[in-house]
């Protein structure tokens, strides 16, 4: 009997065994897989396929749990609406440095603001707008005693809040062209920083 003949029909590789999940541990994973896209890559590096893959997945299981890509691009700016808010929220003894700096994290460095800004002009419905009126939230929140005492209404401190989030979104996508349009040559984390700064003073009414 040659060799050929005595060897048995080749035994395909075990599949390795799925670990079953909960709802809720399966969106979990879903999005932090998909917040791993976006932060290396940007929106467009959003791809149902390549979340499967990262999360050990079939594709229909997406689809399962979001409906679609937009329904997952849109679970992904809730979160980042709850991570916003917690963040403004936590601390509101925090000095306005301290707070802009934990925005700009969540806007800048995890990729959000361009996310927001894709998902605007892609024409997917806002649905973050009107689930999270956090604008009044942190109006209403930061509107102190000491700035009623001052003759400062509730839409002045809206206003406030609103020119540092338009500021923070504009500084996360385009702060780098900006930086070099104002010819500020130094390493672009320390404009930042300066810029985040004088912001928050600007925001608090403080004087240079």
């Amino acid at each position: 009997m040659s060799r050929s003949e005595r060897k048995g029909p080749a035994e395909a590789p075990a599949a390795p065994p799925r670990r079953r999940r909960s709802p809720e541990e399966a969106r979990r994973q879903i999005l932090d897989a998909a917040e791993k896209l976006l932060v290396e890559g940007g929106p467009e590096a959003i791809r149902l396929q390549d979340v499967a893959r990262d999360v050990g997945i079939a594709h229909p299981t997406i689809l399962h749990h979001f409906g679609s890509r937009e329904g997952m691009v849109l679970a992904l700016e809730r979160r980042a609406m709850e991570r916003l808010r917690d963040e403004l929220m936590a601390d509101r003894e925090a000095s306005s440095e301290d707070v802009l700096d934990r925005v700009f994290r969540v806007l800048g460095d995890q990729g959000y603001a361009r996310l927001l800004a894709w998902s605007v002009l892609s024409g997917l419905p806002a649905e973050t707008g009107t689930e999270f009126r956090m604008l009044e939230e942190l109006g209403e929140a930061y509107h102190s005693e000491q700035s009623r005492e001052a003759g400062i209404d509730i839409e002045e401190t809206v206003f406030r809040v609103r020119l540092a989030a338009v500021a923070l979104f504009g500084e996360a996508l385009l702060g780098p062209l900006l930086s070099r349009s104002a010819g500020l040559d130094d390493p672009e984390d320390e404009v930042r920083t300066r810029f985040r700064h004088w912001l928050a003073r600007l925001i608090a009414g403080e004087e240079e």
